[in-house]
């Protein structure tokens, strides 16, 4: 078998649930087609063994040893085609539930990195984390269904002429009463429909819940707020409990009716079958068959009621993969190209200098983040780069040549050489001058591993201030055409802030560098300071001229103590 296929470039058009299905099963459709062929030799071998049994049996009644040795290899035969098939089925079931849970994977996860910052606005963490979690096990399984379903539905078929070509009540009466079992599932479906829907909805806000508060632990012990939120999770998983009971409820109605209605027809088929063999209108090898049948008919419509409940909850599920996909960015780019130069925002008239150390300090930190998510693109604004207009720009060129890098940035799980080499192109020279010129060096020396130490989830095995050197090193180390820091010293003491300002003017020298900070330390190190009050820059000039001319710049900045 090959090796799982890659997602498809780009993301599809896709706005309905089941259009998304039938998406997945064309973009694998060899693959499916080859695996309900194999399921539907699967379920006819077993669908001919009654037939060979009975014969067999009459065989034996007649005393035709010739007869009965040739139906036993046939019965051998049949055996040996079971065998095979149904190993060559579950490993092509298998295939396709990888292929559409990880397609699912990919797409998703592209269309987050498309998204950008537009993804956290538009949905909850424990939303998209549920995709992954569990929708795409769903998805998968839809897929999966699709083999062992139809081969069923063919197996049904096959039975119900043997049985009508051997005798026409009998066959009349499994091919009427297959699709009334069918038919009496059906009310079952609508609401566990529905049941399943809103326990996915509370399962991916305790999904939420949940990652705030382990995200949040140290904060909530601080202010003594555990035993709040404690109680505000335990109230919405007892939600969740009670929507997942009445999922079970109507699945086990369906897991019931999966036994009792093929029971049923099982007694009526082997009552008139063994009538019609009294009155010896059939042979006893052929009511054999028949009550074979009637036994064997359970499995094929089980498989029909499991493909029932599967692709409803793979509905479901594609319901929320379709609802990330359906999401736009908000911002968009274009097609042009700039040389660079200037960087400039009209509203706020901030105008960064090619090749120099421009300071932005800003009468609240709202203002100063408002105008650089305006320079760096992740919101609309009016901000030329150069000659071109920065909207005119594609957005992968914006994100390699213009990097915004603030506080809410994190560390991922992973070895720390690559999280703070990112594109694995960094020489060992170059980690020691980025982290040299973080004062990160202490960092590194301190973990028995170094740079090979493995970083737990989002590096909370480092204090605030030592993930925000990380942080500062690993922008440092991606060498931009255009850096924006937002406050990259505000959780490091006085000694580390006065070090790392010096440093940041060698590591940055002739680049094109803005610093978003109120902090003196790092304002008096600066080519030039622009400050901005209510939205629109009020001074601009060096930090010891504006601490004379500008008395609300001097307030902003010592934060009104002399």
């Amino acid at each position: 078998m090959r090796s799982l296929p890659e997602a498809d470039p780009g993301v599809p058009d896709i706005r309905s649930p089941l259009r998304y299905l039938w998406w997945n099963a064309r973009r694998q459709s060899r693959a499916l087609l080859t695996g309900i062929a194999f399921a539907t030799l699967w379920w006819l071998g077993q669908a001919l063994v009654p037939a060979v049994l009975g014969k067999g049996v009459d065989a034996v009644r007649a005393e035709d040893t010739r007869a009965l040795l040739t139906w036993s290899a046939i019965l051998l035969g049949l055996g040996l085609v079971q065998a095979f098939t149904g190993i060559m089925r579950h490993r092509y079931a298998v295939f396709n539930w990888l292929s559409a849970a990880y397609r699912t994977v990919q797409l998703t996860a592209r269309h987050a990195a498309r998204l950008g910052a537009t993804l956290p606005k538009r949905l909850s963490t424990g939303e998209v984390v549920s995709v992954g979690n569990s929708d795409i096990a769903h998805i998968g399984s839809s897929m999966d269904i699709l083999l062992r379903g139809t081969g069923a539905i063919v197996a049904i078929v096959t039975v119900t002429v043997i049985l009508i070509s051997t005798s026409l009540p009998l066959g009349l009466l499994v091919l009427f009463g297959v699709p009334v079992m069918a038919v009496a599932v059906g009310p079952l479906l609508r609401p566990l429909h529905r049941r399943q829907k809103r326990h996915r909805d509370l399962t991916g806000d305790l999904s939420t819940r949940s990652a705030d508060i382990v995200a949040g632990l140290r904060v909530l012990r601080g202010i003594g707020g555990e035993q709040v939120f404690a109680g505000r999770y335990r109230e919405e998983s007892q939600r969740v409990r009670h929507a997942g009971v009445g999922v079970a409820r109507v699945e086990s109605l369906l897991e019931g009716a999966q036994i009792v209605l093929p029971g049923v027809l099982i007694a009526i088929v082997t009552g008139v079958g063994a009538s019609f063999a009294v009155a010896d209108e059939i042979t006893p090898g052929q009511l054999v068959s028949f009550y074979t049948y009637a036994v064997f008919l359970i499995g094929p419509m089980r498989t029909v009621t499991e493909a029932a409940d599967r692709l409803t909850k793979g509905h479901v599920a594609a319901r929320r993969v379709v609802r990330i996909l359906s999401i736009e960015p908000e911002i968009s780019g274009g097609a042009g190209d700039s040389p660079g130069g200037v960087l400039r925002d009209s509203y706020s008239g901030v105008t960064v200098q090619p090749g120099k150390l421009t300071a932005l300090a800003a009468g609240t930190p709202e203002e100063a983040m408002a105008i650089a998510d305006r320079l760096g693109r992740y919101s609309e604004g009016d901000v030329t780069f150069g000659p071109a207009d920065l909207s005119t720009l594609p957005m992968d060129e914006v994100r390699s040549r213009i990097l915004v890098a603030d506080n809410g940035a994190r560390l991922f799980t992973g070895m720390l050489r690559d999280e703070l080499d990112v594109r694995g192109t960094a020489t060992a020279e170059q980690l020691r001058q980025a982290l040299h010129a973080a004062c990160a060096e202490d960092i590194v020396e301190a973990l028995p591993e170094g740079l090979d130490a493995q970083v737990a989830e989002a590096g909370r095995e480092f204090s605030g201030g030592q993930q925000q050197r990380l942080r500062l090193a690993r922008a440092l180390l991606t060498d931009p055409e255009v850096l924006i820091l937002v406050e990259p010293t505000s959780a490091v003491d006085a000694h580390s802030e006065a070090r790392i300002a010096e440093r940041l003017v060698k590591a940055r020298a002739g680049r094109t560098t803005l610093v978003c900070t109120t902090s003196p330390l790092v304002l008096d190190r600066t080519d030039q300071v622009i400050f901005v009050e209510d939205g629109r820059v009020h001074a601009e000039g060096a930090h010891r001229d504006l601490l004379d001319s500008s008395p609300a710049y001097a307030a902003t900045v010592t934060r009104g103590e002399d």
